[in-house]
């Protein structure tokens, strides 16, 4: 099976998708009004987050939704210390996951289990299946038809997160995937974006040709590429419009965080406060060329001849 949509045909496609459904009750607020509009077409849902239950709620017909998988900075779903040794916070708040990419990378490449543990204790990636596998079983069981899946902070850019992850999802019936990486035209379309931002994105994107042997080895199918990546915290109406110019043909996603800031924005920890506010009205005031076709990631697998 490939890996990427059919591109004998090309076109212009994209999915305008939102993260954190379910984090706050304003995020929920933006995205269903977004999807009203008619400028959102695809969100992703925490399993375990605050306003997760609303959210379940207001899903309307025309809104794709898939798995916001959580590993870091979140609530797990399966028992900490029971079902979760290693993904699992021992000092902070029980049942928090740890709270930062770095300290989760630090787990991935630098420890090494058999050192800390003898060896019936569960292996890190065994519980990274396992989690994921719980939070999709979660959604599904309120009824939820998951189009996709991805992860918060993108954690499934790396191949020791990705392949458990994709696993779990397989099993759940879902084979369609988030493409994490931001494309070469992209990046150029958005001129504001901090340096170091923009340093991250450039090298975080040698990892996509081992993303898409492995999305092809576990039968999944994908985007061309997420656009509005190195966007996260400065998109607005200049640099939407400046990556919509630049959009060649294909099928992409435009990754956004849209929300209220209120005080649920506030305690939740975001480091995407303000910025969130200003993704939606941006959202909300953008009118998408007509040849720019707007999907969602169930659509996507249909095309793709899934």
């Amino acid at each position: 099976m490939q890996c990427s949509v059919d591109t004998l045909d090309r076109v212009k496609r994209l999915i305008v998708n939102a993260d954190d459904f379910g984090l706050t009750s304003g995020v929920n607020r933006a995205i269903v009004e977004l999807n009203r509009h008619g400028s959102l077409t695809s969100a992703t849902m925490m399993a375990r987050a605050s306003a997760t239950e609303e959210a379940l709620t207001l899903v309307g017909p025309s809104l794709g939704v898939g798995c916001h998988v959580v590993l870091v900075d979140g609530q797990s779903v399966l028992e900490p210390r029971r079902d979760l040794v290693w993904l699992v916070d021992p000092v902070r708040t029980i049942g928090r996951f740890k709270p930062t990419l770095g300290e989760l990378l630090g787990l991935l490449y630098l420890h090494r289990e058999s050192l800390f543990w003898p060896l019936s204790k569960p292996d890190l990636e065994g519980e990274i299946q396992a989690e994921a596998a719980a939070q999709i079983a979660l959604l599904q069981s309120h009824g939820l038809h998951l189009t996709h899946i991805d992860t918060h902070k993108h954690t499934h850019m790396f191949p020791r997160v990705l392949r458990p992850v994709l696993r779990a999802a397989r099993a759940a019936g879902i084979k369609t995937v988030r493409n994490p990486f931001e494309p070469a035209w992209s990046i150029r379309a958005t001129p504001r974006a901090p340096w170091l931002r923009r340093l991250q994105v450039q090298l975080l994107r040698t990892l996509e040709p081992a993303f898409r042997r492995i999305a092809a080895e576990e039968g999944f199918v994908t985007t061309d590429g997420a656009i509005g990546v190195l966007a996260t915290g400065t998109l607005d109406a200049k640099t939407l419009a400046s990556l919509l110019r630049a959009m060649p043909d294909g099928t992409w996603e435009l990754v956004t965080h849209p929300g209220y800031n209120d005080s649920d924005l506030a305690q939740a920890g975001t480091r995407l406060l303000a910025s969130r506010e200003v993704e939606e009205a941006t959202l909300a005031a953008t009118s998408f060329p007509s040849e720019i076709e707007l999907i969602h990631f169930g659509q996507l697998a249909g095309r793709s001849g899934a």
